[in-house]
């Protein structure tokens, strides 16, 4: 099922929504348009139930190569506080929404692009793929994409990409940890699609408990996040889908989830 909502294409497989950012002619720079509709889609997404997994996506040569400069010039704080607020927003979205988020790149993904991929939960990057926050560049540091950056890769190497705006090869996102994997083009679909699928194997219940939990105790110390997984855990170990799934375990068969 194939639908197109303004700079969105959005399709339905099963328990796998793709969604595709859809101005390949702007290299998919993310307009206060756009980033107000993938923020109402993903949205949507976390309250369907059937939804399992959220593949995102690029058309064209780009991910998205960040934010739509043509709306910033010449501008008054107010509408830059509003661009950065709805910014804030969708990368929010992105990791508050129960279903993983991966992010499927092909080609370039800068400035808020590359803040976006940091933001999905997983990602997926073609060998040509190519990642940089540039703003220093145009005297506009990359300040936002800062946050998300140096949760995925670090101090050091992130303040390397933001300082100088270099572009880093697929491979050395990898090695960082900005991206899961590496793959051919031609494997990048297919490798994506078999992540989600996989992650779709899953009781949708636990999934988003889980990321949930995830996202709540890596910014604790130590003895505040065991303090508040083993809580988690316990109240996990209540539900019907843990149940059944420690139950088929041990009879050695495979579980039927009810999302509960």
């Amino acid at each position: 099922m194939l639908m197109t909502s303004g700079n969105l294409a959005l399709e339905r497989d099963g328990g796998i929504l793709e969604i595709t950012l859809n101005r390949p002619e702007k290299r998919n720079a993310l307009s206060r348009e756009l980033m107000l509709e993938l923020i109402a889609a993903l949205r949507e997404a976390g309250k369907d139930a059937q939804v399992r997994a959220v593949i995102l996506r690029g058309e064209g040569v780009a991910f998205s190569a960040g934010h739509d400069l043509r709306e910033m010039l010449a501008r008054d704080i107010n509408v830059y506080r509003e661009i950065f607020d709805i910014c804030t927003d969708l990368m929010t979205a992105v990791q508050s929404i129960p279903q993983p988020v991966i992010a499927e790149v092909a080609g370039i993904a800068t400035a808020a692009g590359c803040q976006l991929v940091a933001s999905c939960d997983l990602a997926i990057a073609a060998e040509e793929a190519r990642f940089a926050t540039p703003g220093v560049r145009i005297g506009l540091f990359c300040s936002t994409p800062m946050v998300a950056l140096t949760r995925a890769i670090g101090r050091k190497r992130a303040l390397e990409m933001l300082l100088t705006g270099d572009l880093i090869p697929a491979a050395t996102a990898a090695e960082w940890g900005l991206v899961n994997r590496v793959v051919p083009a031609g494997e990048l679909r297919e490798a994506t699609r078999a992540l989600a699928r996989k992650i779709a194997e899953a009781s949708s219940f636990v999934i988003g408990l889980g990321k949930a939990a995830f996202y709540t105790q890596i910014d604790l110390d130590q003895p505040k996040a065991y303090a508040y997984a083993k809580e988690i855990m316990s109240m996990n170990a209540l539900a019907a889908d843990a149940q059944e799934g420690m139950g088929a375990f041990v009879e050695r068969r495979q579980p039927k989830w009810c999302g509960r």
